[in-house]
């Protein structure tokens, strides 16, 4: 484990892995991923089985027509998973036809933006159960019902925005300042349509992201 100052790039740290996992059907289903000890307590992290069942479950849903969306599921959740799963190849299918707003959001003004700023600027009721940095140390600590309302209140929330921006078609977000900033969207487009859109203008900022930050995984040899 480590503490992530505010600001900094969590993928410094990397490589990571998988604890715990959460998926929800709209108006149906949802499901907690995480494997268990003989006890059946909870494991530290995600069994290999385990966590290849999860990108495959995910690939299945997709070949029968659900949109899988995410929010930076693309650079981080299914990159790990496919690492912890040891199923690359079944992972970056997934992602590449997987929706993720806050990647194309990316490829909209250069930079990325949380969730829970996308859900106040969108004014959703969805509220963080607690900060991302603190669900690895509640997990180790055993506190595992806390860790396990935190993953489904972000799939909760992560359904709503994509709810709302398919609604309303502009996607929002406030600022650290409190500035609420829309910005209009066409259409809700995948992974693979994103990616063959240019890149914004980061001529700008001191330390722009590159995109490899997002999709360099998706290259066979990339780590």
């Amino acid at each position: 484990m480590f503490d992530l100052r505010p600001g900094e790039d969590i993928n410094k740290y990397a490589p990571f892995d998988v604890a715990v996992a959460a998926t929800q059907i709209d108006g149906g289903e949802q499901r907690l991923w995480y494997s268990k000890g003989p006890d059946g307590r909870p494991l530290t992290n995600l069994e290999p089985g385990d966590a290849r069942a999860l990108p495959c479950y995910l690939d299945q849903m997709q070949r029968d027509g659900y949109a899988v969306c995410a929010w930076n599921g693309l650079s981080f959740d299914l990159r790990w998973l496919g690492r912890a799963a040891g199923d690359v190849a079944t992972a970056s299918r997934v992602a590449r036809a997987l929706f993720d707003p806050m990647y194309q959001f990316f490829k909209i003004k250069g930079f990325p933006v949380g969730l829970a700023a996308v859900a106040e600027g969108l004014r959703l009721p969805q509220k963080k159960s607690m900060a991302a940095a603190d669900a690895p140390s509640e997990w180790q600590a055993g506190r595992f019902e806390r860790v396990f309302e935190y993953v489904l209140g972000d799939v909760r929330m992560t359904k709503a925005i994509v709810a709302a921006v398919a609604r309303q078609r502009p996607i929002a977000w406030v600022t650290q300042p409190g500035q609420r900033n829309p910005i209009p969207l066409a259409r809700l487009k995948s992974v693979a349509d994103c990616m063959a859109d240019p890149m914004p203008d980061q001529s700008w900022m001191t330390r722009p992201l590159s995109e490899k930050a997002f999709v360099g995984w998706l290259t066979p040899g990339a780590s």
